[in-house]
């Protein structure tokens, strides 16, 4: 199963707040006023550089750090699955016709869904990852 949780490095800043860095997604740093504010901050920057991945024609980058001290953060569960689906659609040598196809719906409103700009219902990018042979699963966990 495919995970979009990246490890983050939660740093006081020089000027009050926490500092948050990525170190498999240099891309994505962001800041927050204290702990709190800094893991919303983190989900959202997170989410917002991955998703530039596709548009630069780039794979996603494997989450690899380990170090201890880093703290697990996921995108929000919309964007996860519009990675899933872009990540799908590139591993699937489809092509968007096809894909149109297989949905039922016009090529256009493929071309929205495979927009990382563009912002797409949860049902319409599982109904996508079922048409390229994935299952979208989701899961709840405790807050910090």
């Amino acid at each position: 199963m495919k995970q979009f949780v990246y490890r983050a490095r939660f740093e006081v800043g020089a000027k009050k707040g926490i500092v948050v860095t990525f170190p498999d997604v240099p891309e994505a740093i962001t800041q927050g006023r204290d702990a709190q504010d800094a893991r919303i901050q983190a989900a959202e920057a997170l989410g917002l550089a991955l998703l530039s991945y596709p548009l630069r024609d780039l794979k996603l980058p494997h989450p690899r750090a380990r170090a201890s001290g880093l703290v697990p953060i996921s995108p929000e569960a919309d964007v996860a699955a519009k990675l899933a689906v872009l990540d799908g659609f590139r591993d699937s040598g489809m092509s968007k016709s096809e894909l149109a196809r297989l949905l039922h719906k016009d090529e256009k409103e493929v071309r929205r869904i495979l927009d990382p700009r563009h912002p797409t219902k949860l049902p319409l990018l599982s109904a996508a990852l079922a048409a390229l042979g994935r299952r979208l699963v989701v899961g709840v966990e405790k807050a910090a």
